[in-house]
């Protein structure tokens, strides 16, 4: 995960909170936040060896494949779960998204937007996109579930998940002015901070 969207979800999570982090990889933003915003933190991982650089770096991880369900979690009293660049790999996005909401008061999820310009070129000459934010080949991805800024944010609407605060990243992975203007055309990524 980059620095930058690093910094963004650290600001939206509150000191001493108990925080959860499903698809949390190697355990950066996790650190990160046990580190600066003192945090109860835990990670939900399924693969072997990033849960193995999440205890090298004293992060608590937990192996469970988030599509097998996140309710087990949901008498856990979080504060903040995050789901930062994994809610497209998943086979029920929607009831993720509304489990996540009722073992915690907020969450953060972050996705990649298909609807970004250079994506719409790749399809329009018949090619799946290949960016920096969708890295695999159609054939190697994880993403099932991709879909555009405007798809997500009307998912939420439609499931009453109120958007309480949303940062569109440019190609840079910076907050931009022109990301901001036309999200679904012109932003690589969403970040959003939810709430029911």
């Amino acid at each position: 995960m980059s620095t930058k969207l690093t910094k963004i979800i650290n600001h939206w999570v509150p000191k001493n909170s108990k925080v959860i982090d499903f698809g949390c990889g190697e355990g950066s933003l996790l650190s990160e936040l046990i580190e600066t915003k003192d945090v109860l933190g835990y990670g939900v991982e399924i693969s072997d060896s990033k849960i193995e650089k999440c205890i090298e770096k004293g992060v608590p991880v937990i192996k469970h494949d988030i599509d097998s369900g996140i309710d087990q979690f949901i008498q856990s009293g979080f504060d903040l779960s995050i789901m930062a660049r994994s809610i497209q790999c998943l086979k029920d996005p929607k009831l993720a998204l509304n489990n996540m909401l009722q073992l915690s008061k907020r969450c953060v999820v972050t996705l990649p937007n298909l609807g970004y310009w250079s994506c719409r070129i790749n399809l329009a000459f018949g090619k799946m996109p290949v960016t920096p934010e969708l890295p695999s080949s159609w054939y190697e991805t994880e993403n099932i579930h991709l879909c555009t800024i405007r798809d997500f944010e009307n998912l939420c609407s439609n499931e009453n998940i109120y958007i309480k605060d949303r940062i569109y990243l440019n190609k840079n992975g910076r907050q931009g002015n022109l990301a901001s203007l036309s999200p679904n055309f012109l932003a690589v990524e969403g970040v959003y901070l939810l709430e029911k």
